[in-house]
Order: C-alpha cells, then sequence, then structure tokens
C-alpha cells in the first residue's frame, strides 16, 4: 500500500512552502470531474499555456483538457476511433488521447500521485529533498514538470539514446539531468544511477515508476473512470466492450484495465511489448525503438495475475508507420484508401508508443475475430511533437517518403497485422511471467520474497490500493485548508 504516515515538521515546512508559493493541489475527484475545480481557480487557466511552468495547471492534470495550447477549459476526455478502412479489422477501436495533458503525455497524472501523497503527509521536504524521477522517457519529464509546480528540486534520469526533444525540454524545466547509458531498453542501468545516487548521501526521493503505486493507482483511478465514460458515450445497445490492449512500460497504464474488468467481468486486459526485447513473451533480451514501452524486467506494480495475453509489436512497423501517418504521401495514400482526411489529419497525435497501442489493439481484434459491436481500448499516450527528430533522422537515412513505401507499409504494417508472437495466458503462465519479478525486485532492489507471494495469493493486496484514493484526497484536502489560499 501507499505509506500515508505523517511527519509533522516536514509538513509544516510543506505547507509554507506551499503557501508561499501559491500552489493549491487538486484532488483525484477533480482530476475525475473537473467540474468540482473552482471557479477562480478556472479564471486563472484562461490565461495560461497548457505546458506553462504555473501551479495552477496541476488543475490540468486531467484527461478532459480543452484540446487547445493555451487558455483551454474542461469538456469531455479526449479521445479518437479509428475506422476499419484504417485498422483492417471491424472492431471499434478507441483510445484517449495523451497529448492533451501538459507535458504532452499522461505520465504528468502518474508522477503527481507518487509526488503527492508523500508532499501532503510530509514524507517528502521540498525545502531540503530532491525528487528523482528515474525513466526510459515520459515519466520523468512529466516528474520534472509536477516537481516544478510543487516548488520542488528535481533530478531526471533516462538513456542517452531517447530522442533529442526530450532532453531540450528537460534542460529548461529538471534541477539536472542525467543520461545513463543505452537505449529504451537499458532499464538496470538506470536503476543502477539511482543506486549509485543513494550512495552519495545527498538528501532525496527516487521516485521509481516501476515500482510506485502511486502510478497504478492514478492510472486505475483516473484513466479508468475516464475510460469507462467513453464506453458509456460510445457503446450501442448491441455493443460489447471486449478489452484494453496497451503496451506495458512502467506497468501503470495497464492499471486501468483493473479498474475495467471490476465493471465488465468478462472482459481481457492485454499486455504488449517490443519484438525486438520479448520479456514477457520469451523471457527475452534485446534492444528497441518504441521509446516510452520499457522492458527487461516485469515492474512490481504489475498486476499479472489479472493479465489475460500478452503479445508482442516489431518495432520496425511502428518507426514506419510513423513516416506513413506523418509524411505527406503517406498521408495521402491513406486518403486514397478511403481514411477519414479529418482522421488522417490528426494522425500525429500519435507518438511510437501509441503506434504500438495501435497495432496491438488489431492484433487483439484479430486473433478474437472481433465484429463492428465489439469494442476495444488503448491509449495515446504521447504525440509526435515528442520525435520530431526521429522522423527527420529518418528521411535522412532513408531519403524521400513516396506513394511506394506508403503502399509498401500499409500493406505490411496495418493491414498485414497477424496473430504471432501472441500468447493467451493459462495460469501457470501468468505464474510464470510473475515469478521474474524476482531476480530484478528481490535480488536487485530490496524488495522481498514474502511480498512476491503476497501479490499472487493476498486477494486484498490490489484492492487495499485502490481503496486509499478517499484517504489521499483527505489528506489532500487537510493540506490545502492548512495552506489557507482562497479556491
Amino acid at each position: 500500500m501507499i505509506d500515508l504516515n505523517i511527519v509533522n515538521e516536514p509538513l509544516k515546512r510543506s505547507i509554507r512552502r506551499a503557501r508561499e508559493r501559491n500552489i493549491i493541489i487538486p484532488t483525484f475527484k477533480q482530476m475525475k470531474n473537473p467540474d468540482l475545480i473552482p471557479g477562480r481557480i478556472k479564471k486563472e487557466l484562461a490565461g495560461i499555456g497548457l505546458w506553462s511552468i504555473d501551479a495552477r495547471n496541476l488543475f490540468r492534470i486531467t484527461w478532459k483538457n480543452e484540446p487547445v495550447e493555451s487558455g483551454g477549459g474542461f469538456g469531455f476526455v479526449n479521445y479518437i476511433e479509428f475506422p476499419p478502412s484504417l485498422t483492417g479489422v471491424e472492431a471499434r477501436i478507441i483510445a484517449p488521447v495523451g497529448k492533451w495533458f501538459p507535458t504532452g503525455a499522461h505520465k504528468v497524472g502518474a508522477t503527481f500521485a507518487c509526488l503527492v501523497p508523500r508532499l501532503v503527509t510530509g514524507q517528502f521536504d521540498p525545502t531540503t529533498q530532491k525528487a528523482v524521477w528515474p525513466s526510459t522517457g515520459n515519466y520523468c519529464r512529466g516528474g520534472a514538470y509536477d516537481s516544478s509546480l510543487l516548488a520542488c528540486e528535481s533530478i531526471a534520469i533516462l538513456p542517452e539514446e531517447m530522442s533529442r526533444e526530450r532532453f531540450e525540454w528537460l534542460s529548461k524545466v529538471a534541477g539536472q539531468v542525467i543520461k545513463t547509458p543505452g537505449s529504451e531498453s537499458n532499464v538496470k542501468e538506470i536503476f543502477d544511477k539511482c543506486w549509485e545516487l543513494k550512495k552519495t548521501g545527498e538528501d532525496l526521493i527516487i521516485f521509481n515508476q516501476f515500482d510506485e503505486f502511486g502510478n497504478y493507482l492514478w492510472h486505475y483511478e483516473i484513466t479508468g473512470h475516464a475510460m469507462e465514460e467513453v464506453l458509456a458515450k460510445e457503446m450501442g445497445p448491441l455493443d460489447r466492450y471486449c478489452g484494453v490492449v496497451l503496451t506495458t512500460g512502467s506497468a501503470g497504464t495497464i492499471g486501468c484495465g483493473d479498474y475495467l474488468k471490476q465493471i465488465f467481468p468478462t472482459s481481457k486486459i492485454a499486455a504488449s511489448e517490443a519484438l525486438q526485447c520479448p520479456t514477457l513473451l520469451l523471457n527475452g533480451y534485446g534492444a528497441h525503438r518504441i521509446e516510452g514501452i520499457g522492458d527487461k524486467h516485469v515492474p512490481w506494480i504489475h498486476n499479472v495475475k489479472n493479465t489475460d495475453m500478452v503479445m508482442a509489436i516489431d518495432d520496425n512497423a511502428v518507426v514506419n508507420l510513423a513516416r506513413l501517418f506523418n509524411e505527406p504521401a503517406g498521408r495521402s495514400f491513406l486518403i486514397s484508401k478511403g481514411v477519414p482526411a479529418d482522421l488522417v489529419e490528426n494522425l500525429d497525435l500519435l507518438g511510437f508508443s501509441g503506434i504500438a497501442n495501435l497495432l496491438s489493439a488489431i492484433k487483439f481484434a484479430r486473433y478474437y475475430e472481433l465484429g463492428r459491436h465489439d469494442v476495444v481500448l488503448s491509449i495515446l499516450t504521447d504525440s509526435m511533437e515528442l520525435y520530431e527528430s526521429r522522423l527527420k533522422e529518418m528521411h535522412e537515412e532513408y531519403g524521400k517518403y513516396t506513394d511506394i513505401h506508403a503502399s509498401a507499409h500499409f500493406a505490411r504494417y496495418l493491414q498485414g497485422v497477424s496473430t504471432d508472437n501472441l500468447i493467451e495466458l493459462r495460469y501457470i503462465e501468468r505464474r510464470r511471467i510473475h515469478n521474474l519479478k524476482y531476480y530484478t525486485w528481490v535480488e536487485q532492489q530490496g524488495k522481498t520474497y514474502e511480498e512476491i507471494i503476497e501479490q499472487w495469493y493476498d486477494p486484498d493486496y490490489w484492492t487495499n490500493i485502490q481503496k486509499q484514493v478517499p484517504e489521499i484526497d483527505a489528506f489532500i484536502e487537510e493540506f490545502n485548508r492548512q495552506v489557507g489560499l482562497p479556491e
């Protein structure tokens, strides 16, 4: 469970700093339902950019921001439905859009739920401690951003081969940026750097996305409810919700599947990864180019027992579809194949992991032979705004993108999605994947064997975490009350 014990003296300092910096913290209730946000704060947001370093943007940690870059209000969940002309399957594939969060990715929510419970209980002292955000991409960006909004010093850690856009932005927001060796796949090197920092004696707290249950809880509660609202709006009387399909990464986002399965008990949860590093599928290893999904270990916060399927996506499909979706020749070709022009114009809302999620949802639909009344959910975690340098690199390496490239990529990587590299998990296969946690978390990261057993056998382990939202909200409300700023 998330530790909510109060530490009094640091809490007093946190309250004083929040008062000095004009910081009001939103509750989970307000992130789910922005109608509950005070009118005065909404008026202030009308003059603030979506990515601005302004404490009021804490209230934009929601799936319901108006899709504009500055001054927007709130509305319904931002989402896209992908038609059969693009996917090649009849199933309805629907995905909420992550671009319209501050930083352009939904990780600001996960990092909020890791940092804020410690802040409002006094377990983290922003006047003396630094927040360390180890990440394979968007998580450290979200952590650095939330830290800035909450007047906390931050250290961002990510692999040196991540996209240039991430480093350029972090250099302006994070207090310190540390590059670790390798690429997306080199998670252990990030963990090693965290242990190295601990040994320096510097006063810091490490918020590891792979074992922080705030990451899981935010997606269970906020993303899960947002998806439920999308289903309520979109599903007709003949429609059936079949499941959610997501690349795992830190396994935070897939926590929304636990919520949805409680509402729709026959639905499924499918976890996807890169074929070039198939950890869940084949206990594998390697390196890949799908930035944002992490690998070579099973995250501590992944509720493996509740996962029904694992699959792998070829990273060649992802990088080539990025060109198809964003190059002029690719977009023209898609329109010629009957893909609606308004959708084509918005395909830049899919970053690399979003494309991988779409392909995974198509694979899921093909495997279960889903039809026009079947609904599959996924998520567009970020947009191509964070990968423009990758497009430029591919253009320089492979040359101009033509109709011939577009035709080949459309046929091979979209219409040609197959059901290979996929396992529908039996009990023993779930247990195999769960057992992989031991090597990383017990032998390397200090977790206990007893807790691994508890995660698997204790029926209350995960539900007790899920029940902590009202208690966290009560701490936030009390913190705001003691800060004393008018809402």
